[in-house]
């Protein structure tokens, strides 16, 4: 599919050529504050998986930029934003990048070094695993994906704080709601505009981060068992089948961004131009290492011949 017909087929994904974002996905974020403020009073802030960065440029363009040229802003008070990803992405400004393992309590300990010995106001995480269309399994590694995002939380989160984060959302999405509420009174599935109706796709909000008295980040994975067992503790197959019924629960779900603007299902026309030709943009910022590399050097080195394919795998 050419460049011009993608732009004609999702509205979003032109806006954000247009706009300079790297990724249609900040008009999620963007969308997300207009409902919650969850930027309001933030002055540390961490993205989890990060790359290619257009939630980081959201962060950047919210609070690093309007602090800096502010007439009244000293160095020292500007807003931190610490970017975490197993991936390198190329540089934002404000954003202090930590390539690294958001499962591994090192990284939680760089992540509090950059904020002098300080505690994280916001915590986003808009990373998915590559999907594989079997919406039981793609939910299923998403929901273990934010409970590792939790892990990390649970360290360099203040409490107070916010977390955001992507879900998919299928038959455990009561489960993962009520381990969400463990830590955050507040806890609302929200589905922007921007994110297309045809998809699983919704983001949790989760509000005045407050753990259980006497937690222990090393309890968390027991903490977590406990919520899907009926038996509060000794038996911990952990399972959502008890949260429905007459135990079950409903989540808080609202839809946000302009409910009157564009449609991220719809095609729509290119704009007119004087020429009457539309140029397509190319991407802001293309991967500098996307994890697909290889594959790409394989499927070239096998259109050459099989020789080549053999050399490329040798030399791998």
């Amino acid at each position: 599919m050419g460049k011009a017909s993608r732009d004609k087929r999702d509205i979003y994904y032109r806006k954000a050529k247009e706009e300079g974002w790297r990724a249609r996905s900040a008009f999620k974020l963007l969308q997300i504050d207009e409902e919650f403020n969850i930027f309001e009073g933030v002055k540390r802030v961490v993205d989890l998986c990060a790359a290619p960065g257009s939630w980081s440029q959201v962060l950047s363009r919210k609070l690093y930029l309007p602090s800096k040229q502010s007439p009244v802003s000293k160095d020292g008070e500007l807003p931190l934003i610490v970017a975490i990803d197993l991936q390198p992405m190329a540089p934002i400004e404000g954003v202090i990048q930590v390539q690294g393992d958001i499962t591994n309590a090192r990284t939680a300990e760089v992540v509090i070094r950059h904020f002098d010995g300080c505690k994280a106001d916001l915590v986003v995480c808009d990373g998915a695993p590559d999907v594989t269309g079997l919406h039981d399994m793609d939910e299923f590694v998403q929901s273990q994906l934010i409970l590792a995002g939790l892990t990390i939380v649970t360290h360099i989160l203040r409490p107070g704080g916010k977390f955001i984060a992507k879900i998919f959302r299928g038959k455990d999405t009561s489960l993962l709601y009520c381990q969400l509420k463990l830590f955050f009174p507040v806890v609302t599935f929200a589905k922007p505009k921007s994110s297309r109706n045809s998809s699983i796709e919704a983001f949790a909000v989760c509000e005045n981060y407050s753990p259980p008295g006497g937690f222990n980040p090393k309890d968390l994975h027991r903490l977590l068992e406990m919520v899907g067992s009926p038996s509060g503790g000794d038996d911990l197959d952990c399972s959502s089948g008890w949260l429905e019924g007459p135990n079950k629960v409903y989540i808080p779900f609202l839809a946000c961004g302009d409910l009157s603007g564009y449609d991220s299902d719809r095609s729509y026309p290119l704009p007119k131009v004087v020429d009457g030709t539309y140029q397509s943009l190319d991407p802001v910022q293309p991967p500098i290492a996307p994890p697909y590399k290889r594959a790409l050097e394989m499927k070239k080195a096998s259109s050459h011949g099989i020789r080549d394919l053999e050399k490329l795998s040798l030399d791998a």
